[in-house]
């Protein structure tokens, strides 16, 4: 497990976003990632979460003053598989990519497959 202070571990998020392809993150669409300490009760282990509209459910009615989706980094469950600094900032890219790849409609089964859950 890495002790990690929030801002740096914030800072590692950041990191981790920036290892996201550029191509892949221009294509994002109202999309805010966030840092929580803990997991919802439900999924204590859980890293991330996507909540929001994938584009691929989005048409012509989806709202254009909709408030963002959200990509929540779950702070304390990732520290706790970590044994290093890097480690975090390799485990947060993983977890923004897979929560991602729900952005743009693709759900678990499928990431699986692709080695992405």
């Amino acid at each position: 497990m890495v002790e990690m202070t929030r801002e740096d571990f914030e800072a590692a998020v950041s990191e981790g976003l920036d290892l996201v392809p550029a191509d892949l993150a221009a294509q994002m669409d109202n999309v805010v990632v966030l840092v929580e300490d803990d997991a919802p009760a439900d999924d204590p282990e859980l890293l991330g979460l996507y909540e929001g509209v994938p584009l691929t459910e989005r048409d012509h009615m989806w709202a254009a003053g909709a408030l963002p989706d959200r990509i929540t980094i779950f702070r304390n469950p990732t520290l706790a598989i970590c044994d290093t600094r890097e480690d975090v900032v390799e485990e947060v890219a993983i977890t923004v990519v897979h929560e991602i790849a729900h952005h743009f409609g693709i759900d678990d089964d499928r990431l699986h497959e692709l080695g992405w859950g």
